[in-house]
């Protein structure tokens, strides 16, 4: 949409996700271009001029559109499997039929996972991507590809691994890359896809996979490749206790202190789950504002443990929510996390004082715009930042009942998404994609995930 056109979205409660939680029983957002021009209480302002579109919101509540800070989009096509492992043999049950994933595959899992995100919500996406099997074709192009198509905020985490089974690492041998083939192909894809600009649809991260599945070189050397480029750092960290046995065996130290030592502890950083971290540990990421995706529904179906939220946000570590890969989050949707963080964490020590509805929903909003480095641009509603919104649907049976519309949102079912706005363009109306079809990607992640099994089967 052009700078000078405008969109004007009237009667509806607000919460804008500001730094002072500043919420609106009824008011205006005003759009211009993909900027957001105006919100306030009341009805908008008089006189605009170009005005293309006026929205009667009444019965919804807008807020910031969703963030999801940790994904794995290609298991999109092989969810439910393994459904009662840990995530040590989770691993092992999947690598070998990860390990046989191509272009067509990765391209309709893509497809498959940004779809149902968007529809529920989600502007800004991100994807892990860290398997690149030899002679697999372009994958990064392909999922950048399907992000862009779909309409989604992206930023593509440029995965990698270089310990294999032989070198005592958890993947197949032939399902990992080089030290210097990962930092070479991780090389050009900053340079080929990396947008820094202030509106950037396109963002990517230096992402080696995790301590077991990477060497210690290759940690290192993409740490300083990363800052060279002046890009972001992401991997999985303390997300079991076999992972800091596995650390201690090997390097002598827990995972955090491990981090340190190869520079992977920085306010350009963030990890995934963060589940085993003692005060210490917790202590480091505030002292260093490395940031954690929180995925309370994949830390659940592995049994991996309850992350220390309240006492990462009261120690001032960013936080932000992850769907993680759809292989164990079968759901693959960002706005049942806002729930489910809440509740998991209440079964943890702090009990009903851990989370609020107010704090889950900017875990899921500012709080992941935060840790994929974009908070001046996007994850509240304020004058200036990107049209990145969503229009809630809060007067239906499921949740007209509820008086306040935030704890509606958390604590109610899924809401429906009459609409959902990125960069000032209409992604979602009514619960229905409008830049893709859904059907025929139902199709394609079918199909796709048959002949993956096929082909695993085959060995």
């Amino acid at each position: 949409m052009a700078a000078d056109l405008r969109i004007v979205i009237e009667n509806c409660a607000i919460a804008t996700v500001d730094a002072n939680d500043t919420e609106y029983a009824s008011g205006y957002v005003v759009l211009a271009g993909n900027r957001i021009e105006s919100i306030g209480a009341g009805t908008a302002p008089e006189g605009l001029e170009s005005v293309v579109r006026r929205i009667d919101a009444s019965g919804h509540l807008v807020t910031p559109g969703l963030v999801n800070t940790h994904h794995h989009f290609y298991q999109w096509i092989t969810r439910g499997l393994a459904t009662d492992h840990n995530l040590f043999d989770w691993l092992v049950a999947l690598y070998p039929v990860w390990a046989r994933i191509d272009e067509p595959m990765v391209r309709a899992a893509a497809q498959g996972s940004l779809a149902v995100m968007a529809r529920g919500g989600v502007t800004t996406a991100m994807d892990h991507h860290y398997v690149f099997p030899r002679g697999s074709g372009d994958l990064s192009g392909a999922i950048i590809g399907a992000a862009r198509d779909m309409g989604v905020r992206f930023t593509l985490a440029r995965g990698s691994m270089d310990r294999s089974e032989k070198d005592g690492g958890l993947p197949p041998d032939f399902a990992v890359e080089t030290l210097d083939g990962a930092l070479a192909a991780t090389e050009e894809t900053v340079r080929q896809h990396h947008d820094s600009s202030f509106d950037a649809m396109t963002q990517v991260a230096v992402a080696p996979c995790s301590p077991f599945s990477v060497s210690t070189e290759l940690l290192r050397d993409g740490a300083q490749l990363a800052r060279r480029l002046g890009v972001r750092l992401h991997t999985h960290g303390s997300e079991t206790v076999e992972e800091e046995k596995f650390c201690h065996e090997l390097f002598g130290m827990g995972p955090t202190d491990y981090f340190e030592s190869t520079g992977w502890l920085g306010e350009d950083v963030w990890m995934a789950h963060c589940v085993h971290m003692n005060d210490s540990d917790i202590a480091a990421f505030a002292r260093t504002r490395t940031g954690v995706a929180h995925c309370p529904s994949s830390n659940a179906r592995l049994a991996a443990g309850i992350a220390r939220v309240p006492d990462m946000l009261a120690a001032g570590v960013p936080v932000g929510l992850g769907v993680d890969g759809t292989a164990s989050n079968e759901s693959g949707e960002l706005h049942t996390e806002l729930r489910n963080a809440l509740l998991i964490n209440r079964l943890g020590p702090h009990r009903e004082a851990a989370l609020n509805a107010r704090q889950a929903l900017r875990l899921g909003t500012y709080g992941g715009a935060q840790v994929l480095g974009r908070a001046a641009e996007t994850g509240s509603l304020e004058p200036g930042k990107l049209a990145d919104l969503v229009l809630w649907k809060l007067d239906t049976v499921a949740h007209a009942s509820i008086a306040d519309p935030v704890t509606a949102l958390v604590f109610g079912a899924a809401a429906p998404v009459t609409a959902s706005f990125v960069d000032g363009r209409q992604i979602v109306e009514n619960g229905r994609l409008l830049t893709a079809d859904e059907d025929a990607i139902a199709r394609s992640t079918r199909d796709e995930a048959q002949r993956l099994a096929r082909i695993a089967a085959q060995g």
